[in-house]
């Protein structure tokens, strides 16, 4: 009996929880990235409340300021405290990042925020926001600062299948520069899956 309800109350929980994989492109950039829903794997943290991510950007010199520089690829671990703000589709989410290139690395603090659009018999849709920052003492080797947004929209056109459109600056700015430099300013579209 105790086995049931265990397995019972597992898949209830895993019903609500949810990982994400996300492939975004445009004519020049890669980005691939994925997000793992702590609740998942520890009882004690409640689901959709907790993650850990990875992210991998390809980028290229033309969406980058100056455009003369021979860019290396992005790498970042992240980790994100997410809650939703009463019961309006607002979420609410502050988080930390490690992100690397090969002369660059900091450690940004940001806040998240996620809206879902309250029409969900049409077709559900989600407004995605995010705003990372780190000053010259969260950021090592070469680094000066570094500062992202992200603006996306997702449409579910698919259950727990997405596409994705959106836009992303990164600023990673060095120490021996006295001009800022943009790693990647662009548009860009994608498929999103939760699972």
């Amino acid at each position: 009996m105790l086995k049931k309800i265990s397995i019972i109350t597992f898949l209830a929980v895993s019903a609500f929880a949810m990982h994400t994989g996300e492939l975004n492109i445009n004519t020049r950039d890669l980005e691939v990235g994925a997000k793992f829903d702590i609740g998942q794997f520890n009882s004690a943290i409640e689901p959709d409340t907790m993650f850990i991510g990875v992210k991998f950007l390809n980028a290229d010199e033309k969406h980058s300021s100056p455009d003369s520089v021979d860019l290396k690829p992005y790498f970042e671990v992240n980790a994100l405290l997410m809650q939703e703000i009463g019961n309006y589709g607002m979420s609410i989410g502050m988080g930390v990042k490690v992100n690397y290139t090969e002369d660059y690395s900091a450690l940004p603090l940001g806040l998240e925020f996620a809206y879902k659009i309250p029409a969900p018999s049409l077709i559900p849709m989600q407004l995605n926001g995010s705003l990372y920052y780190a000053p010259s003492v969260l950021s090592m080797r070469d680094a000066d600062n570094f500062l992202e947004y992200r603006i996306s929209y997702d449409i579910e056109i698919i259950k727990n299948g997405y596409i994705t459109i959106g836009y992303r600056n990164l600023d990673t700015n060095y120490e021996n520069s006295s001009a800022d430099f943009t790693y990647n300013e662009s548009f860009y579209g994608g498929f999103k899956i939760d699972f």
